[in-house]
């Protein structure tokens, strides 16, 4: 039998009694910091929803809807969504997109990293490289369209009267599917490269010079060091620009919009390219507004599943 305390309670019952549980002491000033960090978020929030939430929900009410964009319009339901699964132009736009970002996304990271790494060496006159690297940077999607024009066009652009004084006959840029496809990632690429470059150059610095030397005294040699020591460096790096470039190429319009208009008979096609057309041409809004949500969650899939590879690679290294 357990032996009894003075008190008369048996040993066993003091022993497996629980602790208090003490309270944690709020530190002083914590709940003024909290209410001040409240306050400087709240304006970011109040203009999220104003400019982000709201609009979002509007455009998911049209999506409901038939309408032409005056007027009442009719609800319909998820009628839009179901007209998406029998609509050939819409899986068109969605391949175009698809691959247009399969394309593009490593194409101009690839490039930027490449030229990242060797702007960051001494290079002779590495800063008038980088500002000529940039440059399309300070254009917008629109004038870099006009410039694709002013280069590719089929009648008068600059790359077939090249291939004419070499006795090559003209590419047709604009008729066939194909070179039409080849001008808008030649110009997508050429504009965002740049960007890329400028944000792995600034991850490249970020790297100490020391591991670099511990490497090379190591034995490993500059292809080993670039995939042992800078490719998982630029881990993060890689993953910002990744998520950022796959949005970005999925909400591609300008630069297709100006070189070749979606053309030729949907072969340039892409979602939001689609959706413009279908919203402001036809004047089915609600058909657009169910294009564009569709967009979305395309966008949203391909985030996730990067952040979520990213992490995975993370914990398993």
């Amino acid at each position: 039998m357990p032996e009894a305390t003075a008190t008369g309670v048996p040993t066993t019952a003091v022993a497996s009694a629980p602790a208090p549980v003490r309270s944690r002491a709020r530190r002083p000033g914590a709940r003024a910091e909290a209410l001040a960090a409240y306050g400087f978020l709240t304006p970011s929030y109040v203009l999220l929803g104003i400019f982000v939430l709201l609009p979002l929900a509007g455009a998911l009410l049209v999506s409901l809807q038939r309408t032409d964009g005056f007027g009442t319009g009719e609800f319909v339901g998820l009628a839009n969504y179901s007209r998406l699964l029998g609509d050939a132009l819409f899986w068109r736009s969605l391949g175009n997109t698809v691959l247009f970002t399969a394309i593009v996304t490593p194409a101009s990271m690839l490039l930027g990293l490449l030229i990242a790494v060797l702007l960051n060496t001494a290079l002779p006159a590495r800063g008038i490289f980088r500002s000529l690297i940039i440059l399309p940077m300070a254009v917008s999607g629109v004038a870099t369209g006009l410039i694709g024009v002013l280069v590719f066009d089929q009648n008068s652009g600059i790359l077939n009267r090249l291939l004419g004084t070499v006795g090559i006959d003209p590419i047709t840029w604009q008729s066939d599917a194909v070179p039409a496809f080849v001008t808008i990632v030649v110009a997508t690429v050429w504009w965002r490269t740049g960007f890329t470059m400028l944000i792995y150059l600034a991850g490249l610095q970020g790297i100490g010079p020391d591991l670099y030397e511990a490497a090379r005294l190591d034995g490993a040699n500059a292809v080993q060091r670039f995939r042992n020591v800078t490719v998982p460096l630029l881990g993060p790096t890689t993953f910002f620009l990744g998520v950022l470039n796959v949005i970005y190429s999925f909400q591609v319009f300008d630069i297709v919009f100006v070189l070749t208009g979606g053309g030729p008979a949907g072969a340039t096609s892409v979602l939001v390219t689609y959706a413009y057309e279908t919203g402001f041409v036809t004047r089915d809004q609600g058909y657009a507004a169910a294009i564009g949500f569709v967009l979305l969650l395309f966008a949203m899939m391909f985030a996730a599943a990067q952040w979520r590879a990213s992490r995975t690679r993370e914990v398993t290294e």
